[in-house]
């Protein structure tokens, strides 16, 4: 350990580590201190593709653009709409209408691109109009009927205000999209 010098007098000479100085902390008496810490609903936004509501994941980031000229992919799936340049990164749009009920979106300017995650993660799906906040959701007990490409996908369902959401792994839905292409 180094020793630190000092020309005040009561000032330490050695300085602890500091595991040990939070270990020595002793809070002051008036201060009140809770062995449960309050609960703090986090704030999740929702989305609808079609009939389906779907749940953003809270660590997962997101933004919300108009549509813009998607680029076609020669002998691509027909759900994959082509790539669009999002600040220098190539990002694949999707159909998720076209996916999960076999009805193609169409695109028109009433329409948004909800982007998912960034840089080379980042992956674009055709939405029907912005995401709404939600907070405090029920959660279901029994998963509601889903269409089958979208089973394994989803870890939870949640009802407010009469409508069920989905919470949504977009990244192993994509994943075994991509594989399955």
């Amino acid at each position: 350990m180094s020793q630190i010098t000092s020309s005040n007098a009561g000032l330490p000479t050695e300085w602890l580590p500091p595991s040990i100085a939070l270990d020595r902390f002793t809070p002051p008496g008036d201060l009140l201190w809770s062995d449960v810490a309050p609960l703090v609903e986090r704030k999740r936004y929702g989305y609808r593709v079609g009939s389906l509501n779907l749940l953003i994941r809270a660590e997962v980031g997101s933004e919300v653009i108009r549509p813009q000229a998607v680029a076609p992919l020669p002998g691509a799936a027909a759900y994959l709409l082509g790539l669009i340049n999002l600040r220098g990164n190539l990002v694949p749009i999707f159909d998720l209408g076209l996916v999960l009920s076999g009805r193609r979106s169409e695109v028109a300017a009433s329409k948004l691109f909800l982007i998912l995650d960034k840089a080379e993660n980042a992956v674009g799906m055709l939405i029907d109009s912005y995401p709404q906040p939600l907070t405090e959701l029920r959660t279901i007990t029994q998963m509601p009927q889903l269409p089958a490409t979208l089973e394994a996908h989803v870890t939870a369902a949640f009802v407010k205000d009469d409508k069920v959401w989905l919470d949504f792994n977009h990244e192993s839905f994509f994943e075994k999209l991509s594989r399955s292409a």
